[in-house]
């Protein structure tokens, strides 16, 4: 199997819950913005607001990649082998990303 191949959210229906439940609340601040544009609300409230769905995307980021440690990489370091290697490579890349952005 690749690292593109069994792609998914991994963890319990609940925790895909609650990964549903903060996009949910990250739309509803995304939509907050676009109403405050179109109401031509104060730049620097905009920019408050701006940051606080920033900083709600990274958080939900670090839970996801959190639970993508602890469950696909751990697993595939169990079993060993190329596939290993490759999680650990993916999960490397994901975290430069992050810390980029």
């Amino acid at each position: 199997m690749t690292p593109m191949e069994g792609r998914g959210v991994a963890g319990s229906s609940e925790s895909k819950k609650n990964h549903v439940t903060r996009l949910r609340r990250v739309e509803g601040q995304i939509r907050g913005l676009q109403r405050m544009i179109e109401e031509d609300t104060y730049c620097i409230d905009v920019l408050t607001q701006v940051s606080a769905a920033t900083s709600a995307l990274k958080s939900f980021s670090l839970s996801l990649l959190e639970e993508h440690l602890a469950h696909c990489v751990a697993e595939a370091t169990r079993q060993g082998g190329p596939e290993a290697q490759a999680k650990v490579k993916e999960a490397a890349d994901a975290i430069a990303r992050l810390v980029r952005s």
